[in-house]
């Protein structure tokens, strides 16, 4: 549709439609982007909103030629699924009905669009908060997605839902530190690379210095408590709502573990959580919301 190389929905698809490139990214997350126990309505519409986000993703940071470009004319198709056309691309097309039945509106996917737009230019962030602002466009609309798709609409909820989804953004950004060097990005915040006298060419040898490691520490810890901040919200919800949230937060925790047990070396490659210490955390958290 775009006129270049773009990695979306060209892949073999399985009988649902689904390309199998977005089977496998799901399968690759840290956290279950749709329990298998959910009803199928609800996962239904948990993967469609996540096939178009795991493509935003992928337009943003794989995609072959101007990417800039190839995220504007997405977000021009992205439109036409409120429009009586309808989208183009077969992604968007299987997120009209949900977006329909959900009353969703384009915002969440906009800012998603625009928090990849921000990384064609930037590739540094100075401060922790400017970090953060970030995460406002690239991880709270997901949670925020999330609870649309279980009609929990009570405004009070949010506020707890960003600090899990900042938390996991931020969780995933230490996974992938040397993934995200060699793409020429850095999101370890500056002043704290000077804090803890990690200099950016660190980013680049086989192994991760003392200096980073401690540095991977703090910031795992940090991440952590947003985390916890956050968890709460389990007990606030009811039902599948409640199920779904505790498999996102329980990604998280495993996925802190994970950076913990490799000792935080995230340059050769990305610690990820085993699937055991995310339903271990599960169970941990729906036990306590239960109480």
């Amino acid at each position: 549709m775009f006129g270049m190389a773009a990695p979306t929905t060209t892949a073999p698809s399985g009988p649902d439609g689904r390309p199998d490139r977005l089977r496998r990214s799901e399968k690759a997350e840290n956290f279950p982007v749709a329990l298998r126990a959910l009803p199928p309505r609800y996962r239904r519409h948990l993967l469609a909103i996540y096939d178009v986000l795991r493509v935003i993703d992928d337009l943003g940071d794989e995609a072959v030629g101007d990417r800039t470009q190839l995220l504007h004319a997405f977000r021009n198709d992205l439109a036409l699924v409120w429009a009586p056309a309808g989208p183009e691309e077969p992604v968007l097309r299987r997120l009209v009905p949900t977006a329909s039945a959900l009353g969703l509106g384009p915002e969440p996917f906009e800012a998603l669009i625009e928090a990849n737009l921000a990384d064609q230019h930037t590739f540094r962030y100075g401060t922790f908060d400017e970090l953060v602002g970030y995460c406002r466009l690239s991880a709270e609309p997901v949670g925020r997605l999330v609870l649309a798709v279980f009609g929990a609409t009570d405004q009070r909820l949010l506020p707890l839902s960003d600090k899990i989804c900042t938390a996991l953004q931020l969780i995933e950004h230490w996974q992938d530190v040397g993934e995200d060097r060699r793409a020429g990005r850095i999101y370890l915040p500056t002043e704290d690379l000077q804090a803890f006298g990690v200099r950016p060419e660190e980013l680049d040898e086989p192994t991760a210095s003392p200096a980073l490691r401690r540095l991977l520490d703090f910031e795992t810890r940090r991440a952590e408590q947003l985390l916890d901040e956050g968890a709460p919200l389990v007990g606030l919800l009811h039902g599948w709502a409640r199920c779904a949230v505790a498999g996102y937060v329980a990604g998280g925790r495993a996925a802190a573990g994970a950076l913990r047990r490799s000792g935080f070396d995230v340059l050769p490659t990305a610690p990820r959580g085993h699937r055991t210490a995310v339903v271990r955390h599960v169970v941990s958290l729906l036990a306590r919301a239960a109480r």
